[in-house]
């Protein structure tokens, strides 16, 4: 492996200052930048970097890991932990709870007089995941009006965090709704020249946006009906993932849906899930 990282204004990452970042970022959020992510971190550092006016990697993750630069840590996590979302992305599980999932749950639901219904968008990025969900259920869920839905979407970033509060999206983001889906659900507008779509207050009235960190204490112990965690795990290490998965077990109810992204597996993990369909699981 090369001792250090060339960045292109000449400036160097030495192989002792990624170790540096990767432990602290692990140890932070379990975020697990191996050697194949060199050249991502190169990249986010030496864009901050420039943001900040450092000339030198070393300098800047000084400042970054010192206590005067708490706040600068914090834009460092973001930059590092930001991932691509849409909406409606690995639609097999939106499918999934239309049907065969949300008639079960409404069906049971009724039967004990129990009208409340609680999601989890885990590492919910800039907002498609969640605004998602609530298009979903609002449109499946007949006499919608009479249930009590809420949807808690967290993420480490708190950068992203406001870009999805804000829930604006330009055209191209927005294509994969209906015609009536952005009729119903989005407000479109304008900044400067440019045509966006706001989520509607429908949606926003349901979605709480909150800060978590996957690997520190969680403020709630649920249960929830539904956890999307999906595209998070692949950033974690195998331990680290076991982790989570039998956290997650503990705040869903049984009979509750779990959904991983396609790209990850529960292979190797002891849980409690039973297997629906690829990346979507059952809690036993």
């Amino acid at each position: 492996m090369n001792t250090s990282l060339q960045n292109t204004n000449g400036n160097k990452l030495s192989e002792r200052d990624f170790r540096r970042i990767s432990d602290v970022i692990y140890k932070h959020c379990g975020i697990n930048l191996h050697d194949g992510k060199e050249p991502l971190v190169r990249a986010r550092l030496a864009k901050r970097m420039r943001t900040l006016k450092y000339d030198s990697f070393r300098k800047y993750i000084d400042f970054a890991l010192s206590d005067a630069g708490k706040h600068e840590f914090h834009s460092l996590v973001d930059s590092l932990s930001t991932n691509l979302t849409s909406f409606f992305r690995e639609k097999s599980h939106f499918e999934y709870l239309i049907d065969p999932f949300l008639p079960k749950l409404l069906e049971i639901k009724s039967r004990l007089s129990d009208h409340k219904i609680r999601i989890w968008s885990a590492g919910c990025s800039s907002g498609e995941e969640p605004y998602s969900l609530a298009i979903t259920l609002i449109e499946n869920i007949p006499d919608y009006q009479k249930w009590d839905v809420k949807i808690l979407a967290s993420d480490v970033s708190t950068q992203i965090l406001d870009r999805a509060k804000q829930g604006t999206y330009d055209q191209s983001r927005v294509k994969p709704l209906t015609r009536e889906q952005k009729r119903r659900f989005l407000v479109p507008n304008n900044i400067e020249g440019e045509k966006v779509y706001q989520a509607s207050r429908e949606l926003q009235s349901i979605i709480s946006f909150r800060y978590l960190n996957l690997m520190k204490e969680w403020p709630f112990k649920g249960p929830f009906d539904i956890i999307f965690c999906r595209n998070v795990m692949i950033y974690f290490d195998k331990p680290t993932q076991a982790r989570l998965v039998g956290r997650f077990g503990k705040c869903l109810a049984k009979g509750g849906v779990f959904c991983i992204g396609h790209s990850e597996s529960l292979a190797g993990i002891n849980h409690q899930y039973r297997f629906a369909q690829p990346a979507t699981y059952i809690k036993e």
